[in-house]
């Protein structure tokens, strides 16, 4: 499984600390450095059920600059997928990406839901 985070984000370090604790082994990606490409976006959004909207790091200071809010609702999933592509820094984080499923965002109660019924699965 893969973590696709950003070091200074408080939200991925409780993310890792909590994969940590429940002693469940991942790889770090880091999503400054190594930007999701156009075609893992539509991948992981394919797989996570969730509306492209929530890919959008909606509280991050370039997604303010870029007055997205504005801007997305007249844009094509397309076009959106681009955006998303062209900087990390507009990507909502954590992603957690495993074979079964992709969560977005670190939201305690879903992450254990999701990964407990991956780990019941495999048994």
């Amino acid at each position: 499984m893969q973590l696709i985070e950003y070091a200074k984000c408080s939200t991925c370090k409780k993310a890792k600390k909590w994969l940590d604790t429940k002693e469940i082994s991942y790889e770090e990606r880091p999503i400054r450095e190594e930007n999701p490409s156009v075609s893992e976006i539509k991948e992981w959004h394919k797989r996570s059920g969730l509306p492209l909207k929530r890919f959008f790091n909606t509280s991050g200071n370039l997604y303010k600059e870029m007055c997205l809010k504005d801007k997305l609702p007249t844009m094509n999933e397309e076009e959106q997928y681009q955006l998303l592509a062209s900087d990390g820094m507009l990507v909502k984080r954590p992603i957690l990406v495993t074979d079964e499923t992709v969560l977005v965002g670190f939201k305690e109660a879903e992450w254990e839901e999701a990964l407990n019924a991956g780990v019941e699965e495999s048994e």
